[in-house]
């Protein structure tokens, strides 16, 4: 379509990949010109009215985009990011493997790449000029914007224990076919999984906190929530010394930041589903030895977390307005 920019997505039968491909399809400036899947090869790209069909990633015409987006696997996209980027195209790659903390090997004779890590309100300008992007995860995403105000100024206590315990809806596993996944095994249930402190968004958070020199310990447990989507999560933060008025100094911080909203009442899923917007809410907690802060934030775990999230980065790429195409 004359004036669009023509898009590709590898991966875009997952969960992610589906987003981004209603996302893209809704977007004024973006046109979906080839999108790929591996079991589905062939079947039509939903929400195309049969225009378009997923190949085989080996059969992309990865020169035909100049914007790829990847939701491949972890581990196998990285290879792919670099073919495309190859082309001349921009890649923002939704996988792991990119992200900071992480380190997956290429194949043989595939040069180093690197991507700037795509969370906007930490890093807009240097989204700006990336040629690749590598888009956070979603419970990163959550916690990163939960803790932002007071990681970048320096107030987290050193030495302290930043504590999460955080709610994904099953979406967030991928739709490969698990026993654990199952309706009869989700519903009107709720568990903690990588309970040892050893999720891989961690590694990614982690980064974060070092860029800024912070030495506080985090300790993150996730939990299975019985609901399609969202992610609701709790971060129990302990301060070098008091906030008077916590509620303003997040919303001084992200005074100007179009998909963050922060509110006195601690945010819902409804709050949140089907928006690409961040609802935080903090409040000091009373009864404790030193000052410590309870954050609560809700996104939705396809939206801001993850296919969302591209679409704002790709807008940055691109010289859009960032909130180009998003619902908000």
């Amino acid at each position: 379509m004359s004036g669009h920019l023509p898009v590709g997505i590898l991966g875009a039968s997952g969960y992610a990949g589906r987003e981004l491909c209603a996302l893209v399809e809704r977007h004024p400036r973006l046109d979906l010109v080839w999108a790929t899947a591996h079991e589905q090869h062939g079947a039509p790209v939903p929400g195309q009215s049969g225009r378009l069909r997923f190949v085989a990633a080996g059969d992309a015409p990865l020169a035909d985009a100049a914007l790829v987006f990847s939701a491949l696997p972890h581990g196998t996209s990285a290879g792919w990011v670099a073919q495309a980027h190859a082309t001349g195209a921009r890649v923002i790659d939704l996988s792991s493997d990119l992200r900071p903390g992480n380190a997956v090997a290429l194949p043989a004779g595939t040069g180093p790449i690197g991507g700037i890590y795509g969370l906007p309100e930490l890093d807009r300008e240097a989204v700006r000029v990336a040629g690749i992007v590598a888009n956070p995860g979603c419970y990163a995403t959550a916690v990163l914007l939960a803790v932002l105000p007071v990681l970048a100024t320096g107030l987290i206590a050193r030495g302290g224990t930043v504590s999460v315990a955080a709610a994904s809806g099953v979406t967030g596993a991928g739709n490969s076919p698990r026993r654990d996944l199952l309706f009869a095994e989700v519903t009107e249930n709720y568990r903690a999984y990588a309970a040892g402190n050893d999720h891989r968004h961690l590694r990614e958070m982690r980064a974060v906190f070092d860029r800024f020199g912070t030495d506080a310990d985090l300790i993150f447990v996730p939990h299975l929530l019985p609901v399609a989507r969202g992610i609701v999560a709790t971060v129990t933060v302990p301060l070098a010394e008091p906030i008077a008025d916590p509620l303003g100094f997040w919303r001084a911080h992200y005074a100007d930041e179009p998909f963050i909203e922060i509110d006195a009442e601690p945010p819902s899923l409804r709050d949140v589903v089907h928006r690409n917007v961040a609802r935080i809410s903090v409040a000091a907690a009373a009864g404790v030895r030193r000052p410590t802060l309870v954050v609560t934030v809700a996104i939705d775990n396809l939206l801001k977390g993850a296919s969302g999230q591209a679409i704002q980065n790709a807008n940055l790429l691109l010289g859009f307005e960032e909130t180009t195409g998003l619902p908000a």
